[in-house]
């Protein structure tokens, strides 16, 4: 296979958990985090395209198109520029190119002072979720697949989207 959605490792279907696709921002070369995530979470279950260090949206889209059955992209950063990173974020989601929710860890800013509001411009930059703490992504994809799943219940209108 080629294409850039295959630039990473994607490990064996079937795991019963959903598939995800897994990258770290454009500006970010940081390696370890994103494999030892990746191993994580083929631990726990979940089918995994990794697509490695420097990925630009448009490489997580290409993912999504190449992948529709994808529950989230998982993003990581460690340098702080994940809102610069991100700025297409926005086309891709309206366009449909990045269909699955979107889940950012890392380092969100630059500089020893942390930036309150960083968290609220991904937010707004079409981010899903902000998850400080890699150990928490499990259950994270879990309740996102239970929100999503409310949410076709609710859709169909057979009572199973009550909470």
């Amino acid at each position: 296979m080629t294409g850039p959605a295959h630039r990473g490792h994607r490990a064996d279907a079937g795991s019963g958990r959903g598939l995800v696709i897994l990258g770290v921002a454009a500006s970010d070369s940081h390696a370890v985090a994103n494999q030892l995530i990746a191993h994580g979470l083929r631990a726990q279950g979940f089918d995994v395209v990794n697509l490695g260090t420097c990925t630009p949206v448009a490489e997580f889209a290409a993912a999504c198109r190449e992948h529709p059955e994808a529950e989230a992209v998982l993003i990581g950063s460690m340098n702080g520029h994940a809102y610069e990173d991100l700025r297409e974020l926005p086309a891709a989601r309206a366009s449909g190119a990045v269909h699955c929710p979107v889940v950012l860890g890392g380092n969100l800013s630059v500089g020893s002072t942390k930036d309150a509001a960083a968290t609220e411009r991904l937010l707004a930059l079409g981010v899903d979720r902000v998850v400080t703490d890699p150990s928490l992504l499990p259950a994270v994809l879990d309740e996102l697949r239970a929100e999503r799943a409310r949410a076709a219940g609710r859709a169909r209108g057979d009572g199973l989207g009550a909470a």
